[in-house]
């Protein structure tokens, strides 16, 4: 592959920073770069110039975006916080907002880490980490309860799993043991509050899964730590690590690239407007190799996407800059919490255990039912033809479902309806 001189210097300074880190990225990963001197850049140039005939957008007379009022009239932004392009890193205001966010959750964030570039979306941030640093022969380390998406993301790589739960928790040995077979770059992906299950991490399990990862990267292998925090925070028990399991791989040790991977789609409740972050951390990090890192991470925006939407971008900065942000946070929390505690309510009786099993979950928008009778998309199919209820099967035994979506008082109605169809 023919690599890029603006390439080489962001391998270069990666790899003065820390030759791990440039072990992990793929072919791809090496070759990519964001145009420093393309039409990107020529444009910022121009921008405060009398005439200028750079970037592909229409202006009026006055040289604000032209716009069509069919579109404007159902919109508070301005032309310019709607319409126009922003760069392939993100909106500034937005990136240094949502790094301030996550300092701010995870208090025990001490080590350095790169401002944030946004993506279009959490399963884009997957996709750039995806064409970064894996191709054909790698493999990711994932337990078995995943979201189904990984299979179409991480196409280059194998999924090597390992039972995600044993007894009522998260099987930290199962998890070491998978390390420890596996010699060389390693690539981890964690996901908490998981999807499909609604499990997070006790504070005992993270400092076990951390401890397994540091004890990989002592043996010599380099780890790629990829959190995938999609549902952050929507912790509903005291025994739940309330923090990213980010911060305690961040300055773990120098082999391991900690990666977080995040956005507004869960956090402030905007699923459909589409933007994610990923952010990178590792020991020792400098200036120079968080500042390529980034390049590389907007090289792959501007490769796939170009840029993510302006429209969406504004709208998050003004929600994170509002003072009544909190207090709707805590209000969304509250009714999900509620909805959560009624479900673990109606479980806890024991009625449902002769045809199906709640398996562990403390947090998130789902959780998962084991059946004990019956095939599981055979089950789903009659709950929505006999009974009006709509779950997701994930396989011949295991049935999501989305507490988050449902009203408090069709809780238990839900749960009956499954035994019910279980029983048919």
């Amino acid at each position: 592959m023919n690599i890029d001189f603006q390439a080489r210097e962001l391998n270069e300074a990666i790899r003065r920073g820390n030759p791990a880190v440039y072990e992990l990225f793929s072919e791809a990963g090496r070759a990519a770069f964001f145009p420093s001197a393309g039409i990107i850049a020529q444009t910022a140039e121009a921008k405060s110039k009398p005439i200028d005939a750079t970037i592909g957008v229409a202006l009026d007379d006055g040289g604000k975006p032209l716009s069509l009022p069919s579109i404007m009239k159902n919109s508070k932004l301005a032309p310019a916080e709607s319409l126009s392009y922003s760069n392939s890193y993100g909106q500034a205001r937005l990136r240094e907002l949502w790094l301030k966010r996550i300092r701010t959750q995870n208090p025990s964030l001490k080590a350095m880490a790169t401002t944030p570039v946004v993506t279009a979306g959490v399963t884009h941030g997957l996709d750039i980490i995806s064409g970064l640093f894996m191709e054909s022969g790698d493999s990711v380390i994932v337990p078995d309860m995943m979201w189904e998406n990984c299979g179409l993301i991480f196409q280059h790589a194998e999924l090597d799993t390992f039972p995600m739960f044993d007894g009522k928790g998260f099987n930290v040995a199962g998890f070491r043991k998978k390390l420890e077979s596996r010699k060389g770059k390693q690539i981890i992906l964690l996901n908490f509050p998981n999807n499909p299950t609604g499990y997070s991490l006790t504070k005992a399990e993270a400092d076990g899964v951390a401890g397994a990862i540091k004890e990989s990267a002592e043996r010599g292998n380099k780890i790629l730590a990829v959190c995938d925090d999609a549902y952050f925070g929507f912790f509903f028990e005291d025994s739940v690590f309330r923090e990213s399991l980010f911060t305690k791989l961040a300055g773990l040790h120098e082999n391991v690239l900690a990666v977080k991977l995040d956005g507004i789609t869960k956090e402030l409740y905007a699923w459909g407007l589409r933007i994610g972050f990923v952010t990178y951390a590792c020991r020792g990090m400098t200036d120079e190799t968080a500042r390529a890192l980034e390049h590389k991470s907007a090289g792959a925006v501007r490769a796939s996407v170009s840029n993510c939407c302006t429209h969406s971008q504004f709208l998050a900065i003004k929600a994170l800059e509002s003072q009544g942000l909190a207090a709707e946070e805590r209000k969304n929390f509250s009714l999900l919490k509620s909805r959560y505690d009624e479900a673990k309510k109606v479980l806890s009786s024991g009625k449902f255990r002769g045809r199906f099993e709640a398996l562990p979950f403390n947090s998130g928008y789902f959780m998962c039912a084991r059946l004990k009778k019956g095939n599981a998309n055979t089950v789903r199919r009659l709950l929505l033809q006999k009974y009006g209820t709509g779950v997701i099967a994930l396989d011949s035994s295991h049935l999501r479902v989305a507490f988050s979506s449902v009203r408090k008082d069709n809780i238990r109605k839900l749960f009956e309806n499954i035994h019910a169809a279980c029983g048919e």
